[in-house]
């Protein structure tokens, strides 16, 4: 069942130490998860969505097959040797074909790994979760059904409205406001998080990982931009050396000031290029 274990966040406030911090809105480390904490990582989404580093598909194994170079900064378009231009043109030998990170949301076995870690530092502590409010199915709205007929037959029933995917208390609830960006919030266990999502069917679960996530103490926080292929997390050294260290996550040490935004790979963007 989705957003099992979470209740919606009335308070903004327990949200307000995290603007302060960031650099504003862009493709730095920075202003996506807050500064002052002691060390960053980089987790890469995996290609491979349903599997995780050991047994599926890593953006080391791309950089293999294209000649690229893996570095912290790197990003997906330069080491498969695609431009936005290439979209639709014949992709020429080099060149990555195969399936690639889903952007704005770490896929449900990779976010399993990263909250494993987090464990020992959340304590058992309340969490606090960010989702969104751009995600389609959030509200329910943004669909339209047109049934016409031009003989005698009957028009077909009509579709029954989507119902929203969150709880209605949520969507009535204040929102957290950050520059471009404006998020529902709750508060629930650790592991809750995994709850997030639409509940398309009893039986169909589409799962969303937050978009920010920190403990009641403040002492870490993971954060996913919408627009970004990895998920960033701060903390202390040493939970940041567990990240990178995990083994079902592909992860990069990161600095608060380091440039993710689309022409942020300087080691393999001249590549592309050509």
């Amino acid at each position: 069942m989705s957003f099992e274990g979470l209740l919606p966040e009335t308070d903004v406030g327990v949200a307000a130490w995290i603007a302060p911090r960031l650099c504003g809105f862009g493709g730095r480390v920075c202003s996506v998860v807050p500064q002052g904490f002691e060390a960053y990582a980089r987790v890469l989404h995996p290609p491979d969505g349903n599997a995780a580093p050991v047994d599926g598909l890593t953006w080391a194994d791309v950089c293999r097959a294209t000649g690229a170079v893996p570095h912290a900064l790197m990003q997906w378009h330069s080491i498969s040797r695609t431009t936005r231009a290439d979209a639709e043109a014949d992709p020429p030998a080099g060149r990555w074909t195969g399936p690639k990170p889903r952007e704005g949301n770490l896929a449900e076995p990779a976010l399993q790994a990263l909250l494993g870690v987090l464990e020992p530092y959340a304590g058992g502590q309340d969490c606090f979760v960010a989702v969104w409010e751009g995600w389609g199915w959030v509200d329910g709205g943004g669909t339209a059904f047109v049934s016409a007929t031009s003989g005698p037959r009957e028009l077909r029933p009509p579709v029954p409205p989507r119902r929203p995917g969150v709880p209605l208390a949520a969507l009535e609830a204040p929102r957290l406001q950050h520059p471009q960006r404006n998020y529902l919030l709750f508060k629930g266990t650790l592991h809750a998080a995994t709850t997030v999502g639409h509940q398309v069917t009893p039986d169909w679960f589409v799962p969303q990982s937050p978009s920010l996530m920190w403990p009641a103490d403040r002492s870490w926080c993971i954060a996913t931009e919408v627009d970004f292929d990895s998920t960033l997390v701060g903390g202390s050294r040493e939970l940041i050396d567990a990240v990178i260290g995990a083994r079902d996550l592909e992860a990069w040490p990161v600095g608060p000031q380091d440039d993710l935004s689309y022409s942020g790979d300087l080691v393999n963007s001249r590549a592309t290029r050509g």
